[in-house]
């Protein structure tokens, strides 16, 4: 390996896969991949577009793989995973060819581009905390085995930064704000949860939205007006779909879906809770229930009884302001106790049991107003 002309250049193999992407392996010192491979690290611009797709660095478990590196002789296998530009230049090697060869790839060698950050010629898709801890290594000199796949489409990238990361610790909450911005064919688990997720991001992007700025995402965790956790909104949003007593299920078919028709109702569902409860609508989940997690996921249960019965109202908006008017004087989101679970309005924690307690109290309360008021 020499570094001439702000170049890198390896020994690789390069294969092809998919739909002719092409694919290579080479080992480079762990020192020089930040030097030829920016972190592409989750943000938005001023235009509210998502950039990037790695989390922020976890300084702990840098440190603890520096420790390693430095405490003498190590074993370093795991492969680094690099988009690479299409810049990359291959020169495959000439030769004679062993008889019985699997050509399954050409040897040869592949020259890297050297620039500052932020114009590298190659994204790190895996091995953010593992390239950072090399470049901070005492060893600058251990050898990483790389695969790098020629790519430039952020959307490419993104994806097999999901796929990658699936089986692995990976926050949950930055899958879901990624998962969006891929068009491309999913696993199924994680497609089921693609459309909650855009349903989430609309929501608190959307002026018109009671959640308009008060969602707390990946990219924007920092801000803040954002109370309510998307893990919450979006639990609740696939709790809604699911058939057959979802609220949103009608909306769902089994070839083609209606998006619109769901933001339509939850729209028109989470306005009314908010001019409901306007003083508890908007405050820290510490002053408000309503905005801590079981409190989203026990309105998001109240919401299916009560969208479903106002769907068969001559005035479906005048059903629902009705139900949740109703229930009102009995929830206790910032001060009070809760009626015959006997919690205090701040020991509502977000486990299992006291979220179903809470949904199964607000709609049996709901069933039963709704049954005296007939």
């Amino acid at each position: 390996m020499n570094n001439t002309d702000e170049k890198l250049v390896v020994r690789a193999l390069r294969t092809e896969q998919g739909t002719s992407i092409e694919v290579y392996a080479f080992f480079l010192y762990g020192s020089d991949i930040t030097r030829i491979a920016d972190i592409s690290r989750i943000s938005r611009d001023d235009a509210d577009k998502l950039r990037g797709f790695q989390r922020k660095e976890i300084r702990n478990h840098v440190n603890s793989i520096v420790e390693y590196l430095n405490g003498g002789p190590a074993l370093f296998p795991n492969a680094i995973i690099l988009a690479l530009s299409p810049e990359v230049d291959f020169k495959q090697s000439r030769g004679p060819v062993p008889n019985g060869m699997v050509e399954v790839s050409q040897s040869g060698t592949l020259t890297i581009p050297v620039r500052p950050e932020g114009q590298r010629a190659a994204w790190i898709v895996d091995g953010q905390q593992r390239s950072l801890a090399l470049a901070r290594a005492h060893n600058s000199r251990i050898s990483v085995p790389v695969i790098g796949f020629v790519s430039d489409d952020l959307e490419v990238q993104r994806e097999q930064f999901i796929l990658v990361n699936k089986a692995k610790p990976l926050p949950t909450r930055l899958i879901n704000e990624l998962l969006p911005e891929v068009s491309t064919l999913l696993p199924r688990d994680l497609l089921s949860r693609k459309l909650p997720s855009e349903l989430c991001h609309l929501l608190n992007r959307d002026p018109k939205s009671p959640f308009y700025k008060l969602i707390r995402r990946e990219s924007d965790s920092d801000s803040e007006n954002a109370v309510v956790v998307d893990t919450a909104v979006i639990e609740s949003i696939k709790r809604n779909l699911k058939p057959p007593m979802g609220a949103l299920s009608q909306f769902k078919g089994a070839q083609d879906s209606d998006p619109d028709g769901m933001y339509r109702m939850l729209l028109l569902y989470w306005s009314v809770v908010r001019d409901t409860f306007p003083d508890a609508w908007g405050k820290p989940p510490t002053e408000s229930r309503l905005m801590h997690s079981a409190g989203i996921r026990a309105m998001a249960a109240l919401m299916d009884p009560i969208m479903l019965r106002a769907d068969s109202s001559s005035h479906p908006e005048m059903e629902v302001r009705e139900s949740i008017r109703r229930i009102a004087p009995h929830c206790c989101w910032m001060e009070g106790t809760w009626e015959q679970l006997g919690w205090k309005w701040n020991e509502v924690q977000n486990t299992g049991h006291h979220v179903i307690r809470l949904s199964e109290y607000l709609v049996r309360l709901d069933r039963d107003l709704s049954r005296r008021q007939r």
